[in-house]
């Protein structure tokens, strides 16, 4: 699995699929783990709509009441970044990547309790097993 850090506190994971296909199969994950989407923001297809050209980029916010609301109560700033986003998208070269705000870049962030950092680790795995 090929990673990149493109800027301070975001992973970028190489994706084997394009950009539809690794949304689709994270759409899948996300709903076996019960984990609800809350919505699919079609970057590329809104510039489109305006004339405007643009590589796939399509950005998925997601969630859990039940992960995110302790998190929140011992934060309260941290609901600016929840629920948490992975975007998927295409770079100049083809390739897609699955890119996410980092759950240590989240805690230092928000100054979360380290017992807490589990509620939102779980994004390393969702992108890694879109990205396989």
């Amino acid at each position: 699995m090929m990673s990149i850090m493109s800027a301070p506190g975001i992973r970028d994971v190489l994706s084997k699929h394009s950009v539809d296909a690794t949304v689709e199969k994270l759409k899948g994950i996300l709903a076996a783990k019960g984990v609800m989407l809350f919505a699919l923001v079609d970057h590329s297809g809104e510039a489109e709509k305006v004339g405007m050209a643009m590589r796939p980029t399509k950005l998925l916010i997601f969630g859990s009441p039940k992960a995110g609301t302790p998190l929140m109560l011992a934060s309260p700033s941290i609901a600016i970044d929840l629920p948490l986003k992975i975007l998927v998208w295409e770079d100049e070269a083809g390739k897609v990547w699955v890119s996410y705000n980092t759950p240590e870049y989240l805690r230092e962030r928000h100054n979360l309790p380290p017992e807490l950092l589990e509620n939102i680790a779980v994004i390393e795995a969702l992108a890694a097993k879109a990205a396989e």
